[in-house]
């Protein structure tokens, strides 16, 4: 299975299903590009290495280190939201680039946000 795609099962009440009798509610949700949501551009991202992030995006927290400047509902400068993608991709910080989608820490954030 490629690493951009993970299949997560809704928790199901009735244990004694099996795979030809699940819901459809429960069947399997792909977490993709199509359907992500961008749930991870409303964290803190501190820029701990230089990739060439532009100093429009940069912002300074309270105890004086750099991190990705957010607009005032909480989203990532750099988030393009008719597309819902970074519009520094080729230059965004070094967590966003460890930050894997629907891996663990992905998969939190969008349950945090009902998604």
């Amino acid at each position: 299975m490629p690493t951009n795609i993970i299949t997560m099962f809704p928790e199901s009440s009735d244990k004694s299903s099996t795979p030809a009798s699940i819901s459809a509610v429960e069947q399997p949700v792909a977490v993709t590009c199509s359907n992500c949501q961008a749930c991870c551009c409303r964290l803190e991202v501190m820029l701990i290495t230089e990739t060439g992030v532009p100093k429009v995006y940069i912002a300074k927290d309270n105890w004086g280190g750099e991190v990705m400047r957010r607009l005032d509902d909480g989203w990532c400068a750099a988030l393009d939201r008719d597309t819902m993608m970074c519009s520094i991709y080729e230059v965004r910080p070094l967590i966003c680039r460890e930050f894997e989608m629907a891996e663990y820490e992905c998969v939190s954030e969008r349950e945090a946000f009902g998604i």
